[in-house]
């Protein structure tokens, strides 16, 4: 056999060939951040995107207040049409000189706006010491009492209506205005104030307390000087939900009142009636547009602790 001679590299050879390429690695950039102007762009966008979403949800709550309002505006022949429309084919202010010309209705607003900033007022002071009592003194069956109290939003009023007229009729308290502001104060409207300010007060620190008592104020003067100042939100809720509750009274003022001086709006709106007993609906619903007006006033301004309220209270 022959032996194979081993293979000689030529070392000039070697070093003309070119060294291998190795590609280069590339580097992970991290992810770039938005721009101050690309944050801006986005956060607009999403709030239209919202505030479209809001408008579409609020249709179907805002479409019967529009219709109130223009419909008001509308002959009678035109409320009822089919299919229904929202702006009147012809304009007209005939029903709202009717508002004022057939009913007393200058005199039941009046009415119902004193009945319900009375009631709203009692409520507050009333509730607010009531609340007050059961969420920070120690009395015996306090616990117990609290839940009886509450137990007494269970009745409705048709189940004790009865009682309370013969109360009202033997107190000579018919045709006046004091079964409407006593039964909204000591009634189911009082339990659920007095439930709101309770949960208030329990919410608030008692080292304030303590610093108090620590300056030598007493109990009361704890409450009108410390409590109340921070009752804001609570104050809010329940003066919303008693002045609406009082200014659309309807029940009670259809039992306790008779003359048409005394009425409240509630029910001085079922008063406008045509010669036949049929509805005036042109000028009922320009007399409601007018009812409304004092609901909206009070809720926008105090909405904010309103909802405030609601979400340290619980109450829903």
């Amino acid at each position: 056999m022959k032996s194979e001679a081993p293979t000689v590299v030529n070392p000039s050879r070697t070093a003309a060939l070119p060294p291998p390429t190795v590609p280069p690695l590339r580097s992970k950039r991290p992810p770039r951040s938005l721009t101050s102007q690309q944050y801006r762009v986005r956060s607009r966008t999403s709030k239209a995107v919202l505030y479209v979403l809001l408008v579409v949800a609020a249709i179907p709550f805002i479409y019967p207040i529009l219709w109130m309002v223009f419909s008001s505006f509308k002959p009678a022949s035109e409320i009822f049409a089919v299919p229904p429309r929202l702006l009147p084919d012809r304009w007209t202010l005939d029903a709202w000189p009717k508002v004022f010309t057939e009913n007393p209705f200058l005199q039941q607003y009046a009415n119902s706006l004193y009945i319900a900033v009375v009631v709203t007022l009692l409520t507050i002071v009333v509730a607010a010491l009531a609340g007050y009592a059961f969420a920070r003194i120690r009395f015996p069956f306090a616990g117990g009492l609290f839940l009886l109290l509450l137990s007494g939003m269970m009745l409705p009023p048709e189940v004790t209506v009865i009682p309370i007229f013969r109360w009202a009729s033997d107190l000579g308290l018919i045709d006046t205005h004091w079964p409407l502001i006593l039964l909204p104060v000591f009634g189911s409207g009082g339990i659920v104030a007095t439930f709101v300010f309770r949960q208030f007060f329990l919410g608030l620190p008692a080292e304030i307390e303590e610093a108090a008592r620590l300056d030598g104020l007493g109990r009361l003067q704890i409450f009108w000087r410390i409590a109340m100042p921070l009752a804001g939100p609570a104050i809010a809720t329940v003066a919303i939900l008693q002045f609406l509750k009082s200014f659309n009274t309807y029940f009670e003022a259809l039992i306790f009142l008779k003359t048409p001086e005394m009425l409240t709006v509630g029910v001085g709106l079922t008063r406008y009636q045509d010669m036949y007993g049929e509805p005036m609906w042109s000028t009922q619903l320009a007399a409601t547009t007018l009812t409304v007006i004092p609901m909206l006033i009070v809720f926008l301004f105090a909405q904010r602790q309103f909802v405030e309220s609601l979400s340290r209270t619980g109450l829903k």
